[in-house]
């Protein structure tokens, strides 16, 4: 009778991309509510000696050992599912309005980087309609190349469906709408190209106190321009936010569900993934490895004649002579296999 081990599961937030460390490839993307992903095989069990008896060898003595399972590194990465991604410079209304629009109580204070974790707040709208809204970390110039934490905050944006671009428009920092909206388009073009080609809407905040007009009207025609809708408001005095949200909620409805899954072809490691041995000749000496050898090694007794028959037996069918043979090896040259060594002979 055979015990098996028990199945190890890893319980990760919705949304959780799994890497191979070292090579970046994805093993699972758990984006669907349940959804479980194998990403390593356990080792295979082992075998009695009874499982090598035959009629001319009723009590073998050998048997063969469990198999050690596959080793892996692996990357966890979070990346948040949302309908409405917000936008935009450190200090520019986000957090304010995610407060004011859903029931989410995000970090507020004039500083820069108040919020430096996404947060998520869901809409419910008076027709009975909701969605997800996710406030980014402000993003700021080099971002795509991980300037700050810009990489992390960038890689939230790539689950939502569409993207609200607030801009501060009140002139009190100095900042000029303009420049600062295509600051942030080049950061998202720069880090996926599609990316920065999802469905924006430009969000002129702070107009409560705006010093000057002329501001807004430059960013209005760049709001034409880059043929986007551009909604004044004021998250401080609630103007013209039940406007946009009602817009938000109708483009929610007819904007496609585009496949926000990671499109890398997805890998599940098993055992038979590594060759099943590997030859490296040094001298006069053939050192044979690989998963293959050792796992016959574990079902072999050196010291019993009968075993060391199955031994040769076995690496003559897994193709081991024939390898060592093309390597030109001699009569009298050494083959180590694991920790044991023998003298070649035909």
């Amino acid at each position: 009778m055979v015990n098996l081990g028990q199945d190890l599961y890893v319980k990760v937030p919705l949304g959780t991309v799994v890497k191979d460390l070292e090579t970046g490839k994805i093993l699972a993307d758990l984006s669907e509510k349940g959804q479980k992903e194998l990403i390593l095989p356990g080792g295979r069990g082992g075998k009695g000696n009874s499982h090598f008896a035959t009629s001319t060898r009723q009590v073998p003595r050998f048997a063969q050992d469990g198999e050690k399972g596959i080793e892996l590194e692996v990357l966890l990465e979070l990346k948040l599912l949302a309908d409405v991604g917000l936008i935009g410079f450190p200090n520019v209304g986000k957090s304010t309005f995610l407060s004011i629009v859903t029931s989410a109580t995000p970090k507020i204070a004039d500083y820069h980087f108040t919020t430096i974790i996404p947060n998520l707040g869901v809409v419910k709208t008076e027709y009975g309609d909701s969605f997800v809204i996710a406030d980014i970390p402000g993003i700021i110039e080099g971002a795509s190349e991980g300037v700050g934490l810009g990489l992390q905050f960038l890689r939230h944006i790539e689950r939502t469906r569409l993207l609200l671009h607030f801009i501060d428009v009140s002139g009190q920092e100095g900042r000029n709408p303009v420049e600062d909206f295509y600051v942030i388009q080049n950061e998202l073009k720069k880090y996926n190209e599609k990316l920065s080609k999802r469905k924006q809407i430009i969000v002129a905040n702070k107009i409560d106190i705006m010093q000057d007009e002329k501001l807004y009207n430059e960013l209005e025609k760049v709001a034409k321009k880059e043929n986007m809708e551009i909604f004044k408001i004021s998250a401080a005095s609630k103007e013209g936010i039940n406007e946009l949200m009602t817009y938000v909620a109708k483009i929610l409805k007819d904007l496609p569900k585009e496949d926000l899954i990671e499109s890398d072809q997805k890998i599940v490691y098993t055992l038979e993934d590594k060759k099943e041995f590997e030859v490296e000749k040094k001298g006069n000496v053939y050192i044979i490895t690989g998963p293959g050898i050792e796992r016959l090694m574990r079902r072999v007794n050196i010291q019993d004649r009968e075993s060391m028959y199955y031994m040769q037996k076995n690496l003559l069918a897994m193709g081991v002579d024939a390898e060592l043979k093309s390597l030109g090896i001699k009569e009298g040259d050494t083959v180590k296999i694991l920790d044991w060594q023998f003298e070649w002979y035909n």
